[in-house]
């Protein structure tokens, strides 16, 4: 694994001008080009604020807009980066067969880019925030650490969805399926404390729900997170990468072959 990161790193020149690339041709010819970045969030939020705290009248939460904004944004990161980052070694066959490029590079650019909107956007929750009379905690010092997990965590899953998707095309369109129904299962809609006591066990296996709860302790509670949540964390970005590596490097030979 240690060879493996380090190549991330020799090449690391190559990944962020790759992200920068990745970025211009999203929004080239957009009116607006990345202040998307903001946009799409926004009309999300506005869409789930709209129906859980006016129609169905969800009001189990204080500013109910902000905790929503706190685990709508690394969640728009998770669905973004392994969606791209499932189909991105198929979609780099180009690359990989006329050259001996590193075909690992193409997950990492995936959950970069995901990670710059997500940067992006974080100024916007801070706004929000402020005009919305909620004190910034001093907890949001660690997201930073917090950060740095997840896109681990990311590029572990990532990768191991596009090494096996170059061999089975299905994966890719379970992909969006399997992130709908855990969208639901993580407590971005809602607050981990409605969840019934039988079912709490959850958020610390379903490792999109710790990620989430993490977030929203940082950014909102202004609490650090419990040892159970920085273990399941720490458990799961640990996890990923070996299988998402060991994935890799079991298969990336048969690439060009496939491609």
């Amino acid at each position: 694994m240690r060879e493996h990161f380090q190549e991330l790193f020799k090449y690391r020149a190559l990944v962020w001008a790759l992200v920068e690339r990745h970025l211009h041709a999203r929004y080239r010819g957009s009116t607006l080009g990345v202040l998307w970045s903001f946009l799409n969030p926004l009309c999300l939020m506005g869409v789930y604020t709209l129906v859980f705290q006016y129609y169905i009248r969800f009001n189990e939460v204080q500013n109910y807009t902000i905790f929503l904004f706190c685990g709508l944004l690394p969640w728009i990161w998770v669905t973004s980066s392994l969606i791209e980052g499932s189909i991105s070694i198929s979609a780099g066959g180009s690359l990989i067969t006329k050259s001996l490029f590193p075909a690992h590079l193409l997950p990492a650019v995936a959950v970069l880019t995901g990670a710059v909107h997500y940067v992006l956007s974080l100024p916007l929750l801070f706004i929000f925030m402020l005009v919305a009379g909620v004190h910034i905690p001093a907890t949001v010092i660690f997201l930073p650490m917090m950060v740095f997990l997840q896109l681990l965590f990311l590029y572990g899953v990532a990768l191991f969805l596009g090494s096996v998707n170059v061999h089975l095309r299905d994966v890719q369109h379970l992909v969006g399926n399997a992130l709908t129904l855990l969208f639901f299962l993580c407590p971005v809609l809602y607050p981990r404390t409605t969840v019934p006591a039988q079912f709490q066990f959850s958020m610390y296996v379903n490792p999109f729900a710790a990620y989430t709860t993490v977030a929203q302790d940082l950014l909102l509670s202004g609490v650090i997170p419990s040892s159970r949540a920085i273990l399941s964390v720490c458990f799961w970005t640990w996890v990923t990468l070996f299988v998402g590596v060991s994935a890799y490097q079991r298969s990336h030979e048969s690439f060009a072959e496939v491609l």
